[in-house]
């Protein structure tokens, strides 16, 4: 039975199907199938998010989120994380819903869950810094990432049209921002390769490592292209390739602990990384190993320095 507060706010919180069709956000699409796809991945982000808003038991919950198609969960997850964040910041009294769900059946999709958290901080235009001392100080920065994809998704032609920095973040968070809006351009450009590759060439060169990263790792989850695509997009990457085959690392590790491996991640791994998606996701892991302390920058970046230095040596030799 759904508790009579989970029906209150599905009504004041509720996010209309409409709002993720290509139509309403003006994305542009030219691959009908690969359309359907994407839309039919935001139709599951907000699947989760409306069942997390119409029942917050984390037990509850997770029951829901599991009749969802494997393939498909963490974007699930992802949505309900983001209604439990965003209603934890609404009631300063009971903030304990999102930590409860990450530390319940959120737990093997962490990595969806913390995006999540930053879809809620973008959605209420919340300051980033005090949510992040309250998250993981390594994941912490995918809610970032997760900032900067809902502003590239709902707002694309501010930042990525007219390539606008968002002016509530500084320091690293600016890079973690361009992570997410790398991922938004997969939805943006309809998962078109030569468009992504266009567009990013648009912003200043700076920014284009970390809009790459991003691309690999909406590629390598979201998918799905076929291997003549792939490599193109591998040969459009150019000198950032490392950056993008770490994005697809990240990408598979997400999915290997979340359980939920996928054919069109396997192939993905093989051709922008040159390894089967569970090396990938070790080379993920790997680079883990004796992180130092946030220091100059965060350790979340020695970390994915780390993987692209790996992947860096890979495609030398």
């Amino acid at each position: 039975m759904i508790p009579p507060a989970g029906c209150l706010r599905r009504v004041l919180f509720g996010i209309s199907p409409a709002n993720v069709t290509f139509a309403r956000r003006g994305f542009r699409g030219t691959d009908p199938a690969l359309q359907q796809r994407l839309e039919h991945i935001g139709h599951l982000f907000l699947q989760g998010y409306h069942a997390a808003l119409r029942d917050t038991r984390s037990v509850a919950l997770g029951r829901a989120l599991e009749t969802v198609a494997l393939e498909f969960r963490g974007f699930a997850f992802e949505g309900a994380a983001m209604a439990l964040a965003l209603l934890d910041h609404l009631t300063p009294w009971n903030r304990n819903r999102w930590a409860a769900f990450l530390g319940g059946p959120g737990a093997p999709h962490a990595y969806m869950v913390h995006v999540g958290a930053g879809w809620a901080l973008a959605r209420l235009r919340r300051p980033v810094e005090p949510a992040l001392k309250r998250l993981d100080p390594l994941l912490g920065w995918l809610a970032v990432d997760g900032y900067g994809f809902h502003e590239g998704y709902f707002h694309w032609a501010r930042y990525v049209g007219e390539r606008a920095e968002p002016g509530r973040l500084s320091g690293y968070a600016l890079r973690a921002f361009d992570q997410g809006l790398g991922r938004s351009l997969w939805f943006v450009e309809g998962a078109d390769v030569t468009r992504i590759a266009e567009t990013i060439h648009t912003f200043p060169p700076a920014r284009h490592a970390d809009l790459w990263s991003g691309v690999g790792l909406a590629c390598a989850y979201a998918g799905s292209l076929p291997r003549p695509a792939l490599e193109s997009l591998r040969e459009a990457a150019g000198s950032c390739r490392p950056h993008l085959a770490q994005g697809v690392a990240f990408a598979a590790k997400a999915r290997l602990k979340g359980g939920n491996p996928t054919p069109h991640t396997d192939l993905a791994c093989e051709v922008l990384c040159g390894l089967p998606s569970e090396e990938a996701a070790g080379v993920s892991d790997a680079a883990l190993a004796d992180l130092p302390p946030d220091g100059s920058e965060p350790a979340f970046e020695v970390w994915r320095c780390r993987v692209q230095t790996r992947f860096g040596a890979e495609f030398e030799t």
